[in-house]
């Protein structure tokens, strides 16, 4: 930790450089990266095991200048290992994608979902087209089918004569096809003609079963001029990413890149967010399926250090956002032994397993790290990134209240019905 006068200091950087100056500095520390150049401190307990991490994997016959490690305290580069060299990283890429999301929308930012008709409803027939117009929800699932039919039923609605069109961005389920996705729908809509699927999901789910039947075929497309009935919103951004970034969810993902404009636009606003040079951070989608799709674990250590930058002023933590060791115990970090409180985001390829987050200890406060390995026995490489961690926090300790890196509890999740509002009645 630096002494008071570097903190003065620091401060004043804080301002020239745009950032927030309104804490406490010693509070800021933890969440300050400087990029070029770094401030080089020594350790040698740390270096040790990480030269001893390497030479193990060296002695399974994986050289240890195609494993990719970036250790950083605040400002503190602890120990690079090809730090700066892009490689592919898998999963890694969502972290660009949700920081580069987080940029745009913000926080709160809700997807909507527009519901409207192209004819008369007469005795609760819709004379005409059930339009959905998609607006790039990427988390609408069987929930929030079932709370829109059952909407459309209140509205007096329970048979269409005409067609289900679906246009703009929408999926269901994650499912990448548009026209599958409306299938999907279709089915939701009818109770009479539900799945085990989604009868599993209703036993969740509070309110009646929906009886919409669609006696048309689902298309895609354009449509006449709806009027529209409902407004369904998404979940807040928050909610989206903490689900996409805990089940590594590649179709959301996609769609939030596509969403953005493509993977061009995630590269710039998640490189300039970071303050990395685009160079380190080559992709070619939003999912990072694919060894196409290339990150240096610094640029993946920025990431994560530009997120909690992003957060700490919003009383947000970066656990609202990924999974947290301890706490998410399904999804990505089902089955693996990283130390507790640890913020992960894990990544994984055919011959590439990667992992990045932050670590908090008791003596060097946070540390984002990367750990980014080339090799064919997966489980074997995530044990020992697991063994990894828990060395370091043994070197440094563990943080026992690490509220900093903890879920926010009074972050909660609306029902699906409740975020539905009638626009007109028909």
């Amino acid at each position: 930790m630096l002494d008071l006068l570097s903190a003065g200091l620091l401060s004043g950087w804080l301002k020239m450089a745009g950032l927030p100056t309104s804490f406490d500095p010693s509070e800021m520390l933890d969440r300050v990266t400087v990029q070029t150049p770094f401030w080089q401190a020594s350790d040698p307990d740390a270096e040790k095991v990480v030269k001893d991490y390497l030479k193990f994997l060296n002695s399974q016959g994986l050289k240890a200048n195609e494993q990719g490690i970036w250790l950083q305290s605040g400002a503190n580069l602890l120990l690079s290992n090809q730090g700066t060299t892009p490689v592919p990283a898998a999963s890694l890429t969502k972290v660009a994608t949700s920081l580069a999301a987080l940029q745009t929308w913000g926080v709160d930012h809700q997807f909507e979902t527009l519901i409207g008709t192209t004819g008369a409803i007469e005795n609760g027939v819709l004379q005409g087209d059930l339009v959905i117009q998609g607006g790039g929800d990427p988390l609408f699932v069987w929930e929030d089918a079932i709370a829109l039919g059952n909407a459309l039923n209140q509205l007096g609605i329970t048979r269409v004569t005409g067609d289900l069109v679906i246009t703009g961005s929408f999926m269901l389920n994650f499912r990448e096809s548009t026209l599958q996705s409306g299938e999907l729908l279709k089915q939701a809509l009818n109770s009479k003609t539900w799945d085990s699927d989604i009868r599993d999901e209703f036993g969740e789910v509070s309110g009646k079963r929906p009886t919409i039947e669609i006696k048309g075929k689902v298309r895609t497309g354009a449509a006449n001029q709806p009027t529209i009935l409902l407004k369904h919103r998404s979940l807040p951004l928050v909610h989206v990413l903490k689900h996409l970034n805990v089940h590594s969810q590649n179709e959301m993902a996609q769609m939030l890149a596509n969403n953005l404009g493509g993977v061009k636009t995630v590269i710039e606003k998640a490189s300039s967010a970071a303050n990395v040079s685009p160079n380190e951070l080559l992709l070619a989608n939003g999912s990072g399926l694919g060894v196409e799709n290339r990150i240096s674990p610094h640029a993946a250590c920025a990431m994560f250090a530009a997120l909690d930058r992003t957060l700490y002023p919003l009383n947000l933590s970066i656990a609202d956002f990924f999974p947290a060791s301890g706490i998410d115990r399904n999804g990505t970090l089902e089955d693996r032994s990283v130390p507790e409180h640890a913020v992960i985001k894990t990544g994984t390829l055919r011959e590439v397993s990667a992992l990045a987050g932050v670590l908090p200890t008791r003596d060097r406060g946070l540390i984002y790290f990367a750990v980014i390995n080339r090799g064919t026995d997966i489980l074997e490489l995530r044990y020992q990134q697991d063994l990894l961690l828990q060395a370091l926090q043994k070197v440094w300790g563990a943080n026992i209240d690490a509220t900093v890196v903890q879920p926010s509890p009074w972050l909660k999740k609306t029902p699906s019905a409740q975020r539905i509002e009638v626009v007109q009645r028909g």
